[in-house]
C-alpha cells in the first residue's frame, strides 16, 4: 500500500482543522441572561412584550443569546427593578420609568408627561429627535442603559365611585396615579398614591381609594374595576406611555458585539409589538366591558378641571426646569419636537377624525 508523506505544515494545519471541526470546539458560547419584571406571571400585554423579546433574541442569535424572566411574585420587589438591575442581580430589568422618580427624578420624563406627545409623536422624539441620547445622559451615572419597552397608546384617565364636576371634587381625592399626574393632582388638593397592580382592584373596592387609573380596556377588563366603579374618565395624562427595558451597561458590554445588536434589535420590536397589540386588545375589550355593563359612564373632565390641571402641570413644569439644568433639557427638547410633530398631526390624523365626526 503507497503511504504518501505530508509536509509538516499541511500536517499540522490539517490536525488544527480537525480539532476545530470536533462537536466541542464547534459549538459556540451560549450567553444567559436574567431579567426581572414589574409584572405578575402571565401578566397579558406587559408580560407578553417580555417574553416576545427573549424568544426573538433567542432565535436570531441562534441559541447564543437566552433569557430568563422572573416576574413580581418569583423576586418579590416589583418596584424594586432598578435597584437590582443596577446592582447586577439581574442583567436587564422591564418596569415603567416614572417609578423611579423619587430615585432619579429626571426619569419620570421618558415614560409619558401629562397634555404631551401622543405615541406616534414621542417614539419619533426617541428614535429621531434626540430622546435616546437624553435619556441615556439620565440612565449612565447609575451603570445603566434603557431602551423603549412598549406603549401602550393613549391612556384612559381612571375609575372613579363619584363624578368630577367640579375642583372641589379633588379636595382630600385618594387616588391611585403614578408619575407626574399624581404631583398636578397633588397641587389640586387631591391625595395621589401608588399602589403595585396586583393591590388595586381590593383597594378600590373597599373604599382605600377613591379612584384609580390603571391603563385602558386593554388591561382594564381583565382587572374588573368596571364592576365595582360606575364613571370612566378619558384621558390626560399618559398620552403615550412608554414601558422601558433597563439594561446593566457592563454585562450589555460583556456580550459580543453581534449580540448586542440583537438584544437591541429584539427590544425594539417587542416595544412595537406592544403598541399594536395594545391598541387591539383595547378594542376587543372595550366591546366586551360595555356588553357585558352597559350602564358604564364614559365621562370627560369638566373645562374648569381641566384648564387648572394643565395650569399646575406647566407650573410644575416650570419649577422643574427652573431648579434643574438636566430636567430644562429634557422638557425643552419635549416641548419642541411636541411644537413641530403637533402641527403635521393636526393637518393629518386630527383633520381626518375631525371630518369624519361631521358625518
Amino acid at each position: 500500500m503507497l503511504k504518501l508523506k505530508l509536509p509538516k505544515k499541511l500536517m499540522a494545519a490539517a490536525t488544527c482543522l480537525a480539532v476545530l471541526a470536533s462537536p466541542a470546539m464547534a459549538a459556540e458560547k451560549v450567553y444567559r441572561l436574567k431579567l426581572a419584571e414589574t409584572w405578575g406571571p402571565n401578566f397579558p400585554i406587559f408580560g407578553d412584550a417580555t417574553k416576545n423579546m427573549a424568544a426573538m433574541a433567542e432565535k436570531m442569535s441562534n441559541g447564543r443569546l437566552q433569557i430568563t424572566i422572573d416576574s413580581s411574585n418569583k423576586h418579590k420587589s416589583p418596584f424594586g427593578v432598578f435597584d437590582m438591575v443596577r446592582a447586577g442581580q439581574y442583567d436587564l430589568g422591564h418596569s415603567a420609568s416614572y417609578y423611579w422618580k423619587g430615585k432619579v427624578p429626571n426619569t419620570l420624563y421618558f415614560t409619558t408627561m401629562p397634555f404631551g406627545m401622543i405615541a406616534p409623536e414621542q417614539y419619533a422624539w426617541f428614535y429621531h429627535g434626540g430622546g435616546m441620547e437624553l435619556m441615556q445622559k439620565v440612565y449612565e451615572p447609575f451603570g445603566l442603559m434603557s431602551f423603549p419597552g412598549g406603549n401602550t397608546g393613549n391612556q384612559m384617565g381612571g375609575w372613579f365611585q363619584k363624578e368630577i364636576n367640579s375642583l372641589d371634587d379633588l379636595q382630600g381625592l385618594k387616588m391611585r396615579i403614578p408619575g407626574f399626574a399624581g404631583e398636578v393632582l397633588a397641587k389640586l388638593g387631591a391625595s395621589p398614591t401608588n399602589i403595585p397592580p396586583a393591590e388595586l382592584y381590593t383597594a378600590l373596592e373597599r373604599r382605600t381609594i377613591d379612584a384609580l387609573e390603571w391603563v385602558g380596556p386593554s388591561l382594564d377588563l381583565r382587572m374588573g374595576f368596571h364592576k365595582i366603579a360606575p364613571y370612566y374618565y378619558t384621558g390626560w395624562h399618559e398620552p403615550a406611555t412608554e414601558l422601558q427595558f433597563l439594561v446593566n451597561k457592563k454585562k450589555f458590554e460583556r456580550l459580543p458585539e453581534d449580540l448586542q445588536e440583537i438584544l437591541k434589535v429584539a427590544m425594539k420590536t417587542a416595544a412595537y409589538d406592544m403598541y399594536v397589540h395594545s391598541t387591539h386588545a383595547s378594542a376587543e375589550n372595550w366591546a366586551s366591558m360595555t356588553a357585558e355593563f352597559p350602564n358604564i359612564e364614559v365621562k370627560t373632565f369638566p373645562p374648569e378641571v381641566m384648564n387648572a390641571m394643565r395650569k399646575a402641570n406647566d407650573e410644575l413644569l416650570a419649577e422643574h426646569a427652573a431648579n434643574d439644568a438636566q430636567a430644562k433639557e429634557i422638557l425643552d427638547s419635549q416641548r419642541a419636537y411636541l411644537e413641530k410633530a403637533r402641527k403635521w398631526i393636526n393637518i393629518s390624523d386630527k383633520a381626518y377624525l375631525d371630518s369624519l365626526s361631521a358625518y
